[in-house]
């Protein structure tokens, strides 16, 4: 009998590629994905507890679920409900006290066992399934095959878990250590992929460019090393990869980028500050010179590299000129994109527990500043190419009838009318505007790839 499900998924790409896999694993048991929690049979949260009140969104949305659940059974029906994700992980146990209707709570690395959470949670009368133990070895050797349906970019994960230790983040105790997959399994997922339409694939990783994972020839490999092996898959045109640290950006891998031409040029770098005692009381391990010279030297391999980076503002201690040093390294990088957020302390992390906390109207101040500043280089990047033509990947239809909207190699979101047989394809576009967040442009005539 065939059931619905539905997966919210928070967060970053790593929990969007464990939502899919999730999918996966529950399809054999009869379940189906649809588009609205009120349709399914059962609905889980894949959470991300990253920002602040991230815990207390879940218990708002548990909230809503429980009255979907009541009455989907006055019409005959019932829901599962389930919490996923590093939420699940770091607050299990409250979840289970406050929200003691849900049915089965487990962490990022405990989703391989669903189809027997499922079985012990109907089993339950009532009682939550909470599993939240780490074991990720055995999480990739039984995870099934990824779907079929996944569309022309697909993610890949290669590595979890973090030994950074950052004090304001919480991945070390939710992920737990760092894990590299073994080159073979990744190989093996990546061919398949392929084989199966997909044409662009994101390693992921929490920092995946820490990655040293067990080769077939038996020796270790660098995230170098299997770029360079992925770059050979036939029908893979594209290779991205996300998130980095700057202490694992090697030689190796830098060169990667002016080697391999399936790696697209952009990078997503995380800084987080640009004061040096910022960045020592962040436990970065890294100082802003270091920086400087990694993008000096990206740059010189790759000299159309696009770069996106993290800024954490009103960190414990950050004085107005701590937070004047960021705004300069923003100046002297120039990003493409960016991410910036205020401090939020996380419960169990070190900067929590800081006693030079930043007032919130300094915090809400100097954010307004810094994404005023990148809000500008990301337009004035993206009006830069307009004028050019860029092979853009042709990932889903526009808002528009005739409309197909894509990524162009720097990750821009392009608007290009054309149609639908063009779809999970590469095609030269014609940049005519760059906005804010976006470009528009036209189909160039390229005969080669149409007859294609």
């Amino acid at each position: 009998m065939t059931k619905n499900l539905f997966i919210k998924t928070y967060g970053c790409q790593m929990n969007v590629y464990d939502s899919d896999r999730m999918a996966d694993i529950l399809k054999p048991l009869g379940y189906r994905t649809v588009d609205a929690p009120a349709d399914a049979d059962m609905v889980i949260l894949n959470t991300c507890h990253i920002r602040e009140k991230a815990a207390e969104k879940v218990f708002s949305e548990l909230g809503r679920l429980r009255q979907m659940r009541e009455h989907r059974r006055e019409a005959g029906a019932d829901m599962v409900i389930g919490v996923a994700g590093c939420v699940a992980q770091a607050e299990g146990e409250e979840i289970v006290r406050r929200a003691p209707y849900v049915d089965i709570v487990f962490g990022p690395q405990s989703y391989h066992r669903l189809p027997e959470m499922v079985a012990r949670a109907s089993r339950a009368a009532g009682k939550t399934v909470l599993e939240t133990d780490f074991d990720v070895v055995e999480k990739f050797d039984v995870l099934p095959a990824p779907s079929a349906d996944a569309g022309p970019a697909a993610f890949l994960t290669v590595q979890e878990g973090c030994d950074k230790f950052c004090t304001f983040c919480v991945v070390p105790y939710t992920r737990g250590a760092e894990y590299s997959r073994p080159a073979g399994d990744i190989l093996a997922e990546a061919r398949g992929m392929a084989a199966n339409g997909v044409v662009e694939i994101t390693l992921l990783g929490q920092n995946v460019n820490a990655y040293h994972g067990e080769g077939p020839d038996g020796r270790d490999w660098t995230l170098g090393r299997l770029i360079r092996e992925l770059a050979e898959v036939p029908g893979l045109a594209r290779l991205r990869y996300t998130t980095s640290h700057p202490l694992e950006m090697t030689g190796d891998l830098i060169a990667a980028h002016g080697e391999v031409p399936q790696l697209m040029p952009y990078l997503h770098l995380p800084v987080q500050a640009g004061a040096d005692r910022v960045l020592t009381a962040m436990n970065r391990r890294h100082d802003r010179d270091t920086y400087f010279r990694i993008i000096d030297r990206l740059r010189d391999t790759r000299p159309d590299l696009a770069l996106s980076g993290d800024f954490i503002v009103g960190f414990p201690g950050e004085t107005d000129e701590d937070f004047e040093q960021t705004m300069d390294l923003v100046r002297r990088v120039g990003y493409a994109q960016a991410y910036s957020f205020k401090y939020s302390p996380r419960p169990g992390t070190p900067a929590a527990a800081a006693a030079a906390q930043v007032p919130e109207a300094a915090k809400a101040e100097r954010l307004q500043r810094l994404q005023e500043l990148l809000n500008a280089q990301q337009l004035a990047f993206n009006q830069a190419t307009a004028g050019r033509t860029l092979d853009v990947l042709l990932e889903r239809t526009g808002r528009r009838d005739g409309q197909l909207v894509g990524r162009s190699p720097y990750m821009q979101a392009v608007h290009v009318d054309a149609p639908g047989h063009r779809l999970g394809r590469i095609a030269p576009v014609i940049i005519e505007a760059g906005k804010a967040n976006s470009l528009s442009g036209r189909l160039a005539a390229d005969p080669a790839r149409d007859a294609a």
